[in-house]
């Protein structure tokens, strides 16, 4: 399998900045069974390793779009995860 193509069978996980420096990678594929929502996908990344710095302001996206920790996702979706923005 290639590092573009996801099993249709997982949903695909990306981290940036400090959650992929803490994680030591960028992209997770975690398996789609038993996720439901962008916050059940938060919800698994938390439990993994060095997980619990991903705090509650972080951002998401499912494919490629702002979402609330409640919207529905399915295998095949691919999920964004960053660390709240500062600016000024």
């Amino acid at each position: 399998m290639s590092a573009e193509a996801s099993s249709p069978s997982v949903i695909r996980v990306q981290l940036f900045a400090s959650y992929a420096e803490r994680l030591g990678q960028h992209v997770i594929e975690l398996p789609a069974d038993g996720v439901r929502t962008a916050g059940d996908v938060l919800d698994r990344v938390r439990a993994l390793p060095s997980g619990a710095a991903i705090g509650a302001s972080t951002l998401v996206a499912v494919n490629l779009r702002h979402a609330p920790r409640d919207t529905p996702v399915k295998a095949g979706d691919e999920i964004a995860i960053m660390p709240p923005l500062a600016g000024g």
